[in-house]
């Protein structure tokens, strides 16, 4: 059986066959390489912010964040998520197919995915010499027998019942969402389906990545049916979670043909998700993020200063998101005048409170949120559900208007909101709340907008 001795990055795609060392070392380094200068150019060019090399290796996804932070464009983002995907995949498959080589198994290659220790895992997958393996069954023997649907079913049912066991203990056991829940989850649930449905026979890789698929969909029918999370919910996490999938089903597949495993190695992927877990609590941080939306108003800013400070009823039907369970906002009212006063924000999901700490008439309104509503009513067959996410979870800290005067008597007004959110990757799940978090800005501003605008009643004649 061929090595992959060579270096060559055709010895990427080579699934079935282990990687020698000289070979994941190459590529390894070059695929790290283009993956940081493309990410650093981009960066450059979006925000003029140097990408710092060691902000890149941290394993720390929140330190990144910061570079997707304002000025940076909304894009941004999910454009460097997109682009980590493939080399991530690649990684985590050489990974294993690397340990394969070094006599390790292939399951321990799982171990890739765990930050902080990829980097010492890389390390010992360099310099590890190549031992032998185990030689894999021939396709003839490997058929012989076999239901194909009993053993897609049977990784499908394997795949999510791990999967639900991950959700009760990180979200119940831990109170934690994290990135071992959202990627670590889906990627080994994914590996499991697929591993299950090639053990007893060689199926298609196309195949694999179906049934990798299926079992993540399935796993999360069941935590709509046992009324455990939401449909938005999950249709936001599944492009991250279905990316996860993909990955994992390449990586069952490869370890299916890679040969038969010692029971000790197929530990390592169980023991690997509750560590990664439980290491994530404690070396986070939970940064904040402004999210900051304006628009150009033809009116004065003493014209606009009234519907600033409260706002009438918003007549505007909500968008399609937002009828679907998102929080939006209803209405505003204060209570009192200055600094101290009490401003009231209705939302479809109930009322933010929010003490004034800034009063400055014509130019800036600000005030800390002392408490706020659940950000939506999840959308489920049941009629109520409330899952522990909803709760504390994305934390509303302070707001602000402020009113700018530019020529021709019109009004730049801005708004503000800084707030914390507390699931991660935040990386990813941050693309979602500052999007939401924009359209409901801009559902206000332009009902201010609307209002400061119209023209005065005309009083009555005699």
């Amino acid at each position: 059986m061929v090595t992959g001795g060579s270096g060559r990055i055709a010895d990427v795609f080579r699934l079935e066959e282990p990687l020698g060392r000289r070979a994941y070392a190459e590529i390894g380094c070059t695929l790290m390489a283009l993956k940081y200068l493309v990410e650093a150019a981009v960066i450059w060019l979006a925000t003029d912010r140097f990408y710092q090399p060691l902000d890149f290796l941290n394993p720390l996804l929140s330190v990144r964040g910061k570079y997707f932070d304002p000025p940076a464009p909304g894009w941004l983002g999910w454009a460097v998520v997109v682009w980590s995907l493939p080399f991530l995949c690649i990684a985590t498959t050489m990974s294993v197919r690397r340990a394969v080589d070094a006599g390790l198994g292939p399951w321990p290659g799982l171990w890739m995915f765990a930050p902080g220790i990829n980097f010492l895992i890389m390390i010992v997958l360099c310099l590890s010499p190549k031992r032998p393996w185990p030689v894999v069954r021939s396709p003839e023997e490997a058929t012989r027998g076999v239901d194909p649907i009993r053993s897609m079913l049977a990784g499908m049912a394997l795949g999510s019942t791990f999967g639900l066991a991950m959700l009760a203990l990180s979200v119940y056991g831990l109170r934690d969402y994290g990135a071992g829940l959202f990627m670590g989850t889906p990627l080994v649930v994914a590996a499991i389906a697929a591993y299950v449905d090639n053990r007893s026979a060689r199926r298609s890789l196309g195949r694999s990545l179906v049934v990798a698929q299926a079992a993540l969909l399935l796993c999360g029918g069941f935590l709509i049916l046992l009324a455990f999370e939401g449909i938005v919910c999950l249709v936001m996490l599944y492009p991250i979670a279905g990316a996860m999938g993909i990955v994992g089903g390449l990586v069952g597949h490869a370890i299916a043909r890679l040969g038969p495993d010692r029971p000790a190695t197929i530990v390592a992927p169980l023991v690997m998700l509750p560590l990664l877990m439980g290491a994530e609590r404690l070396v986070r941080t939970v940064p904040t993020y402004e999210v900051r939306t304006a628009i150009e108003i033809d009116a004065t800013p003493e014209a606009v200063w009234p519907h600033v400070v409260g706002f009438s009823t918003l007549t505007a039907p909500p968008a399609w998101y937002f009828r679907l369970g998102i929080a939006y906002p209803l209405r505003a009212t204060i209570d009192g005048s200055g600094v101290g006063a009490v401003r009231r924000c209705e939302f479809s999901t109930g009322p933010f409170i929010e003490p004034i700490t800034a009063w400055e008439p014509g130019r800036r309104l600000a005030f800390d949120v002392a408490s706020q509503p659940p950000p939506m009513h999840e959308l489920s067959p049941y009629r109520h559900i409330h899952p522990p996410h909803l709760d504390g979870y994305l934390r509303c800290r302070r707001g602000e208007f402020r009113l700018i005067t530019i020529p021709g008597g019109r009004t730049r007004l801005e708004g503000s909101t800084w707030y914390e959110y507390e699931i991660y990757p935040q990386a990813y799940w941050t693309l979602w709340s500052d999007m939401l978090i924009q359209r409901i800005h801009r559902r206000v501003l332009d009902h201010i907008r609307r209002e400061s605008e119209r023209p005065p009643e005309t009083a009555p004649g005699p």
